[in-house]
């Protein structure tokens, strides 16, 4: 993490108060949260919508920060305390975190896309990991206030950084771009997440291939192939930059071969090597993420035929795919962090074609931020349903319950429950299972699916 003098971190953000009493003080780590104070932090109060970090200042010296940040313009500076006063707190935050990016050798991987982008930050990680000292986004620190807090975090000698870009809007994953500047960068594929903000899928790719405009000079872009958004755009915005691409199709650099799907993940090979991979993650979508992932590694000098160890180890976010076990002994999928049209059919394609189960039950709930066409992606998810290889589907949400109504047209009414209280959906789903069930779990974040899954497991 950052570890500077006072002095120095004054003159990077340019402070506009005299602290030269405290120029010598050292400074360890940033945070914005109080609650979460560590021994030489820098404080920087953030005014929100409900809390102002302004209140806090003082109570955050007492328990160890070394100094604070200070807006202009908030009355009673605590002028006694080492504060540096800037004209804006997220401002200088954000500038505080470009010089630092700018002072260290690190190398930066940017991933960003619809789906699959934090799976992939864990997986390149995990694989860089195999011959670099990595640092990654934890959690969901992706935005305009998480990123820079995440480069305040990297350590002087990690070598590689692998940093998930977020974005709701346009010129969003430009600036997070600008402030890291990667020599590498991913764009997982294209959804329909954000067409609330953007409009159309046209423009969410638009937005996507802002990650160039921060890439290095000559460095390389790892992009879905089979994207043609992705593929059209690049050639109009691409520059002096490297370009390599996987996806299914064989026009791909990197295409996977001889897919075998298991309980706990896949096996499969890929055109440029003979070895065999196993991915312990559910899903073949997610062999996709996987080939980035390779594709990023290999481009640091590591061969594929080494990628294994790598991809052995991975540890993906939580409510990723992960298989968890309840109390009856019936298996979960615990995929609740979040949906979308596409990444909701991949994972109903796989519980899909799972074998050795005698029974699988979807639990679904809203796909948020869709748009006007919201009603209808719901509705196409039900009607795409396999009445063969689904028994019973729970939905949880008013959207949710255009799937419901799809999923009725197929599977009839009797295998359909639709809810809009959680804890009933619960109680229902519960007499339901035993030990030789599958269960799917899934929705936007919003819905907060993860509690039915704490519910199975509970004894």
């Amino acid at each position: 993490m950052i570890k500077r003098s006072l002095r120095q971190i004054a003159a990077m953000i340019s402070a506009e108060n005299d602290s030269s009493s405290y120029s010598d003080l050292m400074v360890e780590g940033v945070t914005i949260d109080s609650r979460k104070i560590a021994t030489g932090n820098l404080f920087v109060p953030i005014i929100g919508d409900r809390v102002d970090g302004h209140k806090y200042v003082e109570e955050s010296i007492q328990r160890g920060a070394a100094a604070a940040l200070w807006q202009k313009g908030v009355p009673n500076p605590p002028m006694h305390l080492p504060i540096l006063i800037v004209e804006d707190c997220l401002a200088a935050l954000q500038e505080l975190a470009r010089k630092y990016r700018q002072e260290l050798p690190v190398k930066v991987v940017g991933i960003t896309g619809s789906n699959g982008k934090t799976t992939t930050k864990d997986m390149t990680a995990g694989l860089l990991s195999i011959q670099y000292k990595v640092q990654k986004t934890e959690g969901n620190f992706n935005n305009h206030i998480g990123l820079p807090l995440t480069v305040l975090s990297l350590n002087e000698d990690t070598e590689i950084a692998v940093l998930e870009m977020g974005m709701s809007g346009r010129g969003e994953i430009e600036f997070l771009t600008k402030l890291a500047r990667p020599d590498a960068v991913v764009i997982t594929n294209i959804g329909e997440s954000h067409l609330l903000d953007l409009g159309s899928r046209e423009g969410i790719a638009e937005a996507k291939l802002e990650i160039l405009q921060g890439l290095k000079e000559g460095g390389l872009a790892v992009l879905n192939g089979d994207e043609p958004l992705l593929m059209e755009r690049i050639q109009q915005s691409k520059g002096n930059v490297q370009i390599q691409t996987f996806g299914r199709s064989e026009t791909n650099d990197v295409y996977p071969l001889e897919i075998t799907q298991m309980e706990q993940g896949n096996s499969f090979k890929i055109n440029t090597s003979h070895a065999s991979f196993e991915l312990p993650v559910l899903g073949t979508h997610n062999i996709l993420n996987a080939l980035a992932s390779m594709l990023i590694a290999h481009h640091f000098s590591i061969p594929f035929e080494k990628m294994n160890a790598g991809l052995a180890s991975i540890k993906l976010t939580n409510m990723r795919m992960e298989l968890v076990e309840g109390k009856l002994g019936e298996k979960i999928i615990n995929d609740a962090y979040n949906a979308s049209p596409t990444s909701m059919t991949a994972a109903v394609e796989l519980v899909s074609n799972l074998q050795g189960y005698e029974q699988k039950i979807l639990v679904l709930g809203d796909m948020l931020e869709l748009g006007p066409q919201e009603e209808q992606y719901h509705l196409q998810i039900g009607e795409a349903l396999n009445a063969n290889k689904i028994d019973y589907v729970f939905t949880y949400g008013s959207l949710a319950g255009h799937i419901a109504r799809g999923a009725a047209a197929v599977l009839g009414e009797k295998r359909v429950l639709a809810f809009t209280d959680k804890a009933e959906l619960i109680h229902e789903l519960e007499r339901r299972v035993n030990k030789n069930t599958l269960v799917l779990v899934k929705a936007s974040r919003g819905m907060k699916l993860e509690e039915i899954v704490t519910s199975l497991q509970k004894k």
